[in-house]
């Protein structure tokens, strides 16, 4: 059992042991039908930070990884039903990443690929160390010589993969390194069993394509069938409130409303939140995440602003997510701006009739807090008549 090379399942059982907990582990199904599968076997999801990303892949690890026995914290739920859960239960050698680790000061932005790099390698010298020479190829070209020797695949599980985009925003050349680097490690590569990545961006475009375009993408904008595990769906939060006393129709208004494709979800961590503490209120706070909200709609590309105002009245805006770039920093218009708030947990997006809101009251109030202070008196005055005529409406339609 290693750091990076077949990790335990520690981060998965302080999960399963946590006083709330929803099982999700029916979801290893579908991602035991992508193994060896040519055009299926490379995955990426986005979703919002404290949306499960990391929940999920200690899951995976805890489930693939053969350097820990994880039969007593599957036994008894959802994963066991599937047909291939026993033929892949700790079978396969994983290689799993937190990118955040390697990158969490300025310094680390030119060296932290080279540190990925030697970190693993040097955890693969245990146990495969006579079966390659490290060379200028780098984890590549190891694990290339591996694969030659034995024919031994690896289940690769990154989290955070897309932090580089947000800690070093304006550097392009670290970014495309970056890309370069997972490139190389997956693209073609005989040796991958299966390539998870999670993050809160999609994978990052140049022009039209996608510097990356192996990975099915499963995101806020399009989940695919993946959208039940985006988040707690309505059943579950009921379940939940209903164990721990809680009134649901109060987290309901607070809480939901994110949609993953057909699917309302909440999130996660604010649930729980709310379960343990018995409060509703916004549980953004306490990252002071409107500081960043600001930043956004401050830019007011296209009339930006007036759309704020639509959508805290409970109005919907119109948007099309195609053109984003799937970074922090490259605006063309306002739609890329109301993109990025999908991915990032701010809106939500009804695919159907392409239109992104607001979805819930601790959302509403993080804008709230966005649009106060100079340039915005107006505008906070223009929303509190719109909420007040709205609030009303509500009323004088109750009366009929």
């Amino acid at each position: 059992m290693g750091l990076y090379l077949n990790p335990g399942n520690e981060a998965f059982r302080q999960a399963v042991t946590d006083d709330i907990y929803i099982d999700k582990t029916d979801m290893i199904q579908l991602i035991n039908l992508k193994l060896n599968k040519s055009r299926m076997k490379y995955v990426c999801v986005s979703r919002p930070r404290r949306f499960g990303k990391s929940m999920a892949a200690d899951m995976l690890t805890a489930y693939y990884s053969k350097g820990c026995n994880s039969r007593e914290l599957f036994t008894g739920r959802k994963a066991e039903k599937g047909e291939l859960f026993e033929l892949h239960l700790n079978q396969h050698d994983v290689i799993r990443l937190d990118i955040q680790r390697f990158l969490f000061h300025d310094s680390h932005a030119g060296i932290f690929i080279e540190k990925i790099q030697e970190a693993v390698i040097r955890e693969l010298e245990s146990d495969y160390g006579n079966y390659f020479t490290a060379d200028q190829y780098g984890l590549p070209g190891v694990l290339g010589q591996i694969y030659a020797h034995l024919k031994k695949g690896f289940i690769f599980i990154i989290d955070e993969w897309d932090c580089v985009f947000r800690f070093a925003k304006e550097r392009k050349e670290i970014q495309k390194a970056y890309l370069d680097f997972l490139r190389g490690l997956f693209k073609g590569a005989e040796y991958v069993e299966l390539a998870y990545m999670t993050g809160i961006l999609p994978i990052k475009k140049y022009g039209d394509h996608s510097a990356i375009n192996i990975f099915d993408e499963y995101s806020m904008i399009d989940p695919k069938n993946l959208g039940k595990y985006f988040g707690f769906t309505q059943e579950e939060v009921m379940e939940q409130c209903r164990i721990h006393d809680t009134d649901y129709g109060k987290v309901k208004k607070w809480y939901n409303g994110y949609q993953a494709g057909e699917i309302q979800v909440y999130n996660p961590k604010s649930v729980a939140d709310v379960l343990t503490w018995k409060k509703s209120k916004s549980y953004w706070t306490g990252t002071k995440t409107y500081e960043a909200l600001k930043l956004y709609i401050n830019l007011n590309f296209d009339g930006l602003k007036e759309n704020v105002i639509q959508m805290l009245a409970g109005g919907r805006c119109k948007i099309n997510p195609c053109k984003f770039q799937n970074d922090m920093t490259t605006f063309s218009t306002k739609d890329d701006i109301l993109t990025l708030l999908v991915h990032l947990g701010y809106l939500t997006f009804d695919d159907s009739a392409e239109e992104a809101f607001i979805p819930n009251q601790e959302v509403t109030q993080e804008f709230l807090n966005a649009i106060e202070g100079p340039g915005w008196n107006g505008v906070a005055h223009a929303v509190e008549h719109s909420m007040s005529l709205l609030k009303s409406t509500w009323q004088w339609t109750k009366m009929l």
